[in-house]
């Protein structure tokens, strides 16, 4: 059971609450009071509660006489009273579409009370799994019983957890609160119903560059811990001394730790990771603790097992000045730039002497020169083990590709290691990092999503692939082989330079993968005689006949805008939306299954549809036919922004970020709509946003010519298209051939021409 000893524990120390301006436990309503007024809601909480759209929600107000009158707001902005719109939808059947972890969010938002009711709710969460029978007709009880069902199941947890909850108690106007948990729990989201309340309190908060650590980085990190020891035997106390929301720890009690230590500065963050482990490891015990880790450890005399983290990144105000010389410095005082080091270090403080750590941390910690000469130190005592690169998106931040570290205490009498394990995951992921990227973010509260097999398969290729390579090294570190192009012990001589860079990708040295000499002499030739080959078909598209002038002044044409364009029946537009909470649990439907994806980056790039089967099918799209235009949403600086399908493009099916245009080929022609809607001023004039522009294309104006004019027109624009193509096929081309002929010669499997030339 969670073994939360308030004495050592100090979860929601009184000092420290009063020191944040927060009180210990959440100020209870005064159930004398009278009742709040009915709460009210906008149509985009409509829209959400009922899982339909804004337009959807307009369409019912103006179609539906009975559809509640506002109750509040203004004329623009009306306000609805909530139970009239739950009782209108129920009436229509639409409220079971109302995502449970949604209807938590929204009545959350709606209270009055919402942070102090969020504090007073986290502990049912983990009392009702112990008695969850109470509550099986739940939505019948009246608001009286449930309030008092909830309240003696708090009363009934372990004595240390209900002498930490023993304040919180719950009255009539809790109930709905409570039936939303109860709906979140009956639909298997349990964490995520813990997650949405501590977000109320954290808005309050300031993390500093700390973020969740996604469910499968999590259990890889674990796993790495539990491979560096025996691996019939997982280090039974574990400690995390950022411990966030408790992922690293649960992660740890699944693979058999049985006493997890935890800290962290946000008081909401420690209470989440005790709720979490009580759900998820409730035979463990767990010593949770709100406080600066770094400014005032309260594990002054831990030394764990194992331990693991993912802590804040780039905090300059990390007790630089305090602790200058504190005796955790064991290999350097850390630069104020430079607060990772401060927590690797923290973290190697807390393990005993050949005890391992994994420790999640930015790529610049394994590079910034201010460093060098602490991981330097963490190289020559044999601290520093492994490096391992995971793709970008795989954890946040997710614009940049984090990396592992796997440390080791040293112990007086242990035999001094020689080298240090380099792995590139994004190499292990098959070069598909974005795709093992998908599943961490999916996967983010520790489960595997349902649905993205190509996603689950490339992270399952990395995973395995690091686990494989970390295992066979920390055996037998000199034995180890490398593996070109992923995987390499790096001897320590090779590190020991003047950047001290453990970058992974900088040590594996891709360009002496073992290739035969003849093999890429060939590759050469022929990427050679295709540049020759596409140069020349470039030529052959630029016409030397003149282009003639259109007079003494430009010519000047009445236009329409593809708004007017569709009320009149001469071309259809379309799109895909997000998908509902719904859709991304169900399969699209068949007629749409298993097709290639065309989305708006593969307009811009000038690329065909995405064919991998495994790539997410929206399931309300369109079939891409031969003559249909396809418009970029996303403005860029490179390629075209519409082109009309051929061919190749029909059986697809369009994707986010681009719009299928379809004219009527009686009266518009195609390639002319696609040339006159991607012409700079046209897209300006209809562009919105400022940091990501995009494009409105009902703004988007076309000229009214006959047809047979608006074909000379579209003959002009598609050469321009094949012309553009070329010479994208040329660019290409002419950089990867130096860039082969440089690799080859570097690595030796080619050598200069008898020319020299």
């Amino acid at each position: 059971m969670i073994d939360a000893d308030l004495g050592a524990c100090n979860l929601l120390p009184v000092a420290h609450a009063e020191q944040r301006g927060t009180p210990v436990m959440p100020k209870q309503p005064d159930a004398s009071a009278p009742p709040e007024a009915s709460a009210q809601v906008t149509a985009a909480d409509i829209s959400r509660l009922a899982g339909v759209t804004r337009a959807t929600v307009s369409n019912w107000r103006r179609r539906h006489a009975d559809f509640p009158s506002p109750a509040g707001g203004t004329d623009s902005s009306p306000l609805y009273d909530l139970a009239q719109v739950r009782d209108w939808l129920a009436g229509r059947g639409h409220g079971e579409k109302i995502p449970p972890l949604e209807e938590l969010r929204t009545l959350l938002r709606l209270s009055a009370h919402a942070r102090e009711a969020a504090a007073r709710l986290l502990p049912f969460v983990l009392a009702e799994r112990r008695r969850p029978d109470l509550f099986n007709a739940a939505d019948a009880l009246p608001d009286s019983g449930v309030a008092a069902r909830a309240q003696a199941l708090v009363r009934e947890l372990p004595a240390p957890l209900e002498a930490h909850f023993d304040d919180v108690t719950y009255t009539a106007p809790d109930a709905p609160l409570l039936r939303a948990i109860l709906h979140c729990i009956d639909a298997g989201q349990t964490q995520g119903a813990v997650d949405v309340l501590a977000e109320r309190e954290l808005e309050d908060e300031t993390a500093g560059g700390t973020y969740t650590t996604p469910g499968p980085v999590a259990e890889l990190m674990a796993r790495l811990l539990a491979t560096a020891g025996s691996p019939s035997r997982y280090p039974a106390r574990v400690f995390d001394p950022a411990c966030g929301s408790g992922a690293l720890l649960v992660a740890a009690a699944r693979q058999g730790a049985r006493h997890l230590y935890g800290q962290d500065l946000v008081p909401v963050q420690a209470r989440r990771t005790l709720i979490h482990l009580g759900i998820e490891a409730p035979d463990a015990s767990a010593d949770i603790r709100a406080e600066d880790s770094l400014r005032a450890d309260a594990f002054v005399d831990l030394t764990a097992d194992g331990a693991l983290c993912n802590p804040p990144y780039g905090d300059r105000d990390w007790g630089h000045d305090e602790l200058a010389y504190d005796p955790r410095w064991a290999y350097g005082v850390p630069p104020r730039g430079d607060s990772e080091l401060a927590w690797v270090q923290h973290v190697l403080a807390h393990v005993t002497p050949g005890g391992f750590a994994v420790v999640l941390l930015t790529p610049a910690t394994a590079s910034r020169s201010l460093s060098r000469r602490i991981r330097a130190e963490l190289i020559r005592t044999g601290a520093l083990r492994a490096v391992i690169s995971l793709p970008a998106g795989v954890a946040p931040p997710l614009h940049i590709g984090l990396h592992v570290w796997v440390l080791q205490r040293p112990e007086l009498t242990a035999p001094e290691h020689h080298s240090v394990l380099c792995v590139d995951g994004v190499a292990l992921a098959g070069g598909d990092g974005k795709t093992a990227a998908r599943l961490t973010r999916t996967g983010a509260s520790g489960g595997v999503p349902r649905r993205d097999g190509a996603a689950a398969a490339a992270w399952e290729a990395l995973s395995e692939g690091v686990l494989n390579y970390w295992t066979s090294y920390v055996t037998d570190p000199a034995a180890f082989k490398d593996v070109p192009g992923q995987a390499r012990a790096v001897p320590v001589v090779d590190l020991l330079d003047d950047l001290v860079d453990v970058t992974p990708a900088r040590n594996i040295r891709r360009a002496a993968v073992a290739a035969a000499p003849a093999a890429v002499a060939e590759h050469a030739a022929r990427l050679g005689r295709e540049l020759a080959q596409a140069a020349e078909g470039l030529v052959a598209e630029v016409r030397t006949e003149e282009w003639p002038a259109s007079g003494t002044e430009a010519r000047q044409w009445r236009t329409a805008t593809l708004a007017d364009l569709t009320r009149g029946g001469a071309l259809t537009l379309h799109r895909v939306g997000p998908p509902s909470t719904r859709e991304r649990d169900t399969p699209p439907p068949a007629e749409f299954a298993n097709r290639p994806v065309l989305g708006g980056h593969d307009v811009v790039a000038g690329q065909r549809a995405t064919a991998d089967p495994q790539t997410a099918v929206p399931h309300a799209t369109v079939i891409v036919a031969a003559g249909d235009v396809l418009l970029a949403e996303i403005r860029s600086a490179h390629g075209t922004t519409a082109r009309v399908a051929d061919e190749q493009d029909s059986g697809a099916v369009i994707g986010r970020g681009v719009r299928l245009i379809r004219p009527d080929p009686k009266r518009l022609d195609a390639w002319f709509l696609a040339g006159f809607l991607a012409a700079e001023d046209n897209l300006n004039s209809a562009s919105v946003g400022t940091t990501s522009v995009q494009i409105d294309p009902s703004r988007l104006r076309v000229p009214l010519l006959p047809l047979e004019e608006q074909r000379r027109y579209g003959e002009a624009f598609r050469h321009l298209h094949e012309l553009r193509q070329a010479a994208r096929q040329v660019t290409e081309l002419a950089v990867l051939l130096p860039k082969t002929l440089a690799e080859g010669l570097t690595s030796g499997t080619l050598v200069p021409p008898e020319s020299g030339g």
